[in-house]
């Protein structure tokens, strides 16, 4: 291939790339011109117009959503070759659809976690410029962040533009900075959380499958438990939080129904999985595939309870707006909002169109950049995602689910580290011990020492300890050391996890400023 053509290709790929981000453009803009006449003709308001444009920010905001935070359901089943990005994305935009709109509930908070007193600011106009402010400087900062490849906190991106909105309208009186601290203890406490329930349940997988000498009659056991343990946090995540706007469970009542639903699942699941260990070999990568259709399940379940959550993120001020714009709105601002369907119809299909245009970059970064991962990884990585929510919600404790995703992911990346820094501190025991051998007994050693379970692989070191000679070790200290820092660049990416965590720690502030300046901006505009 000469120069010309290799130009000749290289316009062809960039001829490509530009036809798809026009037909992206073309899809956004004809979604947003649908969301606008929508907002016209069933938007009950004097102020259509106004409307109107609110709606386009909350259906950007919504789009936002989708391009960031679904990647943290789905992240791990993709990189983890359990699905194919593109049914991923279906699977997903499905979901948080059907979540959104079926259960994205009649009724919202207008101030998101109660992070200023609305009672400061009792000027209905003030009010809206203020939910207008917040729409606008939370869309803008998670799609900021989407380009940057960094999974940030939608909620906290909306709780930063409220704060940010509601000083410039009333001034640092008007904040609740209990809440806000709260919420700042979150930044710790849901990465940790879901990085140690990752670890727990990664360990136990390892412990009890991968390394038993016999991994398929071990996996023929504890698979079913771990799908029954699946089945009872996600039916009980379901309904306390996905369900919660239908029907408002008690904690005793979802955890009830969803271990009934758990026991008959595990009664049908058993033999089936039992069936599928008989046709796969005896190693861990076959093993693996048993963990395809629960973390397919998994990633449709979170889904399902995001887009009925955190839809409110986009359309709580949205509501908020319509309420205050109603032709029989009163004066001063409620606490509360109705939510007409056309509006949950704006925010679940908002949700879906974001993620299917624009989340594969961030779907990318959770499940590959980070950390490598396999089925039986990404499973725990789900797992910790609902049992977190869970632990938390009974404990009181503010969590993020974007934090708790990522932390898991960094939690399962730096166990792996561990291990494999442990192995290789073994491997180098085991050469020092045949140290004078030929290289094909070293081989064979080291063969059947990776095949052993976990008590023949103590045993096998045991057996070293007076075989060994001396300190001596054909790699210096300076080559050992530069191997383990391989070992660990390559496990997990620390570039990745500063540049996230940066993230998350100026969410809040940034999006407070976008929040303050944006409300200056509109309070101008509006008079």
């Amino acid at each position: 291939m000469d120069i010309k053509d290799i130009k000749k290709f290289q316009q062809s790929v960039n001829t490509k790339d530009n036809q798809i981000e026009r037909i992206k453009i073309g899809a956004v803009v004809f979604f947003m011109v649908i969301i606008a006449i929508i907002a016209i003709n069933f938007g009950s308001s004097t102020q259509p117009i106004l409307l109107a444009f609110a709606t386009l920010v909350g259906g950007y905001m919504a789009m936002s959503i989708g391009a960031n935070d679904v990647a943290n359901n789905v992240g791990p089943a993709v990189g983890s070759q359990a699905i194919t990005l593109t049914g991923a994305i279906i699977i997903a935009a499905v979901f948080e659809a059907s979540g959104a709109i079926l259960a994205g509930g009649d009724v919202v908070n207008t101030i998101k976690s109660d992070i200023i007193d609305p009672k400061k600011i009792n000027d209905s106009q003030v009010f809206l410029a203020v939910m207008l402010a917040t729409l606008i400087s939370g869309a803008i900062w998670v799609h900021l962040a989407t380009i940057l490849r960094a999974p940030v906190s939608t909620t906290h991106s909306i709780v930063g533009g409220i704060l940010g909105a509601g000083i410039a309208a009333g001034g640092f009186s008007v904040a609740n900075w209990g809440k806000l601290g709260a919420i700042a203890s979150s930044w710790v406490l849901s990465p940790v959380l879901g990085g140690v329930i990752a670890v727990l349940f990664l360990l136990f997988i390892k412990r009890t499958i991968t390394y038993q000498q016999d991994k398929k009659e071990a996996a023929k056991k504890i698979v079913p438990l771990l799908i029954f343990v699946m089945l009872w946090a996600f039916g009980a995540y379901l309904m306390l939080k996905g369900l919660s706007k239908i029907y408002a469970f008690s904690g005793l009542q979802a955890g009830a129904i969803s271990f009934v639903v758990a026991a008959i699942g595990y009664v049908i699941i058993t033999p089936i999985i039992r069936r599928k260990a008989n046709s796969l070999e005896n190693t861990k990568e076959s093993i693996n595939t048993l963990f395809t259709f629960p973390l397919i399940f998994s990633a449709a379940l979170l889904s399902f309870a995001h887009g009925a959550n955190d839809v409110a993120n986009a359309i709580g001020p949205l509501a908020a707006i319509h309420q205050t714009l109603l032709d029989s709105t009163e004066s001063g601002v409620a606490l509360k909002a109705q939510v007409p369907f056309w509006i949950m119809f704006v925010g679940g299909v908002g949700i879906s169109l974001g993620l299917g245009l624009y989340g594969p970059r961030l779907i990318r970064t959770v499940g590959s950049e980070i950390t490598e991962l396999d089925r039986m990884r990404a499973f725990c990585i789900a797992m910790s995602a609902a049992l977190t929510v869970l632990l938390a919600s009974a404990l009181g404790l503010p969590v993020s689910s974007t934090h708790i995703a990522i932390g898991a992911v960094i939690g399962v990346g730096f166990l792996r580290e561990y291990i494999k820094g442990r192995y290789f501190e073994m491997c180098e025991q085991i050469i020092k011990a045949h140290k004078g051998k030929d290289q094909k007994t070293i081989q064979t050693f080291l063969k059947n020492f990776a095949r052993a379970g976990v008590k023949q692989k103590s045993k096998m070191l045991e057996s070293l300890k007076d075989r060994a000679q001396g300190d001596e070790f054909e790699l210096s200290k300076k080559e050992k050391k530069e191997l383990k820092k391989f070992y660990k660049h390559e496990l997990v990416k620390r570039s990745e996890i500063n540049r996230i965590i940066a993230s998350w720690i100026i969410t809040v502030p940034a999006s407070g400023l976008l929040g303050a300046l944006a409300f200056y901006v509109i309070q101008q505009v509006l008079g």
